[in-house]
């Protein structure tokens, strides 16, 4: 769950993953913004029913001030009260299971774009400017040509909820 998650803001917010390290029960995604700010992402899985806590909070602000982070995102399935107060005083963002940080339609729409960009050129050793007007043989079999020409149709539909959809399918395909 977590996983998708980071990988869903990288995409969005066009994030390049640097280096990731897991310990335990907490992985770290060292990433660069688009302004090559350093940004933390931590993906803390409890064990049990377990709450990100204060603690954890202490630890994860060690380690931005420590590595000259610009930002951090924490990911888990619940947080404290406290915790999350923390975090907001630090500016440290976080997911849950009930919470995304809202985002931009067009973000979501140029996140998929550029996932069927990196795939078209992967499989095809081609740029195409618009996806949708893709000439090659294979073209009307083409998964990622469909992806695309369904992405700008849910974008002018401002279906969002269909848009994020788009974009899961789109980062299985750069797998």
């Amino acid at each position: 769950m977590s996983e998708n998650k980071i990988n869903f803001i990288m995409a969005v917010r066009g994030y390049k993953s640097v280096k990731r390290q897991k310990n335990a029960n907490v992985t770290d995604v060292a990433a660069l913004d688009r302004s090559n700010n350093k940004v933390l992402l931590r993906i803390v899985e409890p064990i049990t029913n377990e709450y990100i806590n204060l603690n954890d909070v202490k630890s994860l602000t060690e380690v931005i001030k420590r590595d000259n982070y610009a930002s951090a995102i924490l990911i888990s399935k619940q947080f404290t009260a406290g915790a999350l107060e923390a975090m907001n005083k630090q500016n440290i963002q976080h997911i849950s299971e009930d919470y995304m940080p809202p985002f931009d339609i067009h973000e979501l729409y140029l996140a998929v774009v550029n996932c069927a960009n990196n795939h078209c050129q992967k499989k095809c050793c081609k740029v195409v400017l618009v996806i949708a007007e893709c000439t090659e043989t294979t073209a009307e079999r083409c998964k990622t040509k469909a992806l695309a020409v369904a992405a700008k149709r849910h974008f002018e539909e401002g279906t969002i909820g269909l848009l994020k959809n788009d974009l899961k399918l789109a980062l299985a395909l750069t797998r």
